[in-house]
């Protein structure tokens, strides 16, 4: 029995992600036998882990940082009694000839909507689809599982079943994938130990919400 690492989300296995929640001020740690709420453990709601969106927003304010600078710089310089720059006034006369319905005109507008839906998406989307949301066990830490973590335990213990020669997961946000090669064996038989086994996995994982499973089992190509 040899296992197949080559499953969809790779064969690199990340450690789980842990986020502690800001602590309210003069709020004292609990004893440690004092006994810890869950409250989300079972039926509670957790959410995604919301991504930072560190290069959008770098990138975005780079630009705005850049553009204003450059209008201060030209506006001082015509206070100070210089002329204006040339793309002042060359941007002055485009807008004033080019007529609404210009191609270049709808371009641009369609450019500039375009990047503000993106950015309004952005803004209101969690982000962070790798990381699986874990049931809460204390009220002030977070944890997630990455999916590619996820993957790698579900294929490993596809791979203790009787019969089983390769597996390959993937992993999704609420399904999990999961194709295995039997060279022995009924199929039917491998395919209910495969449901049975990859379900007290699924359940194992400790996830928020358990990924629906679908197991597809069939026999080695013939080679050459």
């Amino acid at each position: 029995m040899s296992s197949e690492p080559q499953d969809f989300e790779g064969g690199t296995q990340r450690p789980p992600v842990i986020d502690e929640d800001d602590r309210e001020p003069g709020r004292a740690a609990p004893a440690a036998d004092e006994p810890r709420t869950a409250p989300d453990a079972g039926h509670g709601r957790t959410h995604r882990f919301w991504s930072a969106r560190r290069v959008p927003a770098a990138v975005v304010a780079a630009l705005l940082l850049a553009a204003a600078g450059l209008l201060l710089y030209d506006v001082a310089a015509v206070r100070a009694g210089r002329p204006a720059m040339a793309w002042r006034h060359e941007l002055a006369r485009q807008l004033a000839e080019r007529p609404l319905h210009d191609p270049w005109v709808l371009a641009g507008a369609g450019v500039a909507a375009a990047l503000g839906l993106w950015l309004l998406v952005l803004a209101v989307t969690p982000g962070l689809r790798d990381v699986l949301p874990m049931r809460r066990t204390h009220p002030d830490v977070r944890a997630g599982l990455h999916r590619g973590a996820a993957a790698t335990v579900l294929r490993d213990r596809a791979m203790e079943v009787s019969g089983v020669q390769s597996v390959r997961v993937r992993m999704r946000r609420r399904r999990a994938d999961v194709r295995a090669v039997s060279h022995f064996r009924e199929l039917d038989d491998v395919r209910a130990d495969l449901d049975d086994v990859l379900a007290d996995a699924v359940r194992a994982l400790g996830l928020a919400r358990h990924p629906a499973l679908s197991v597809h089992v069939r026999r080695p190509g013939r080679k050459g």
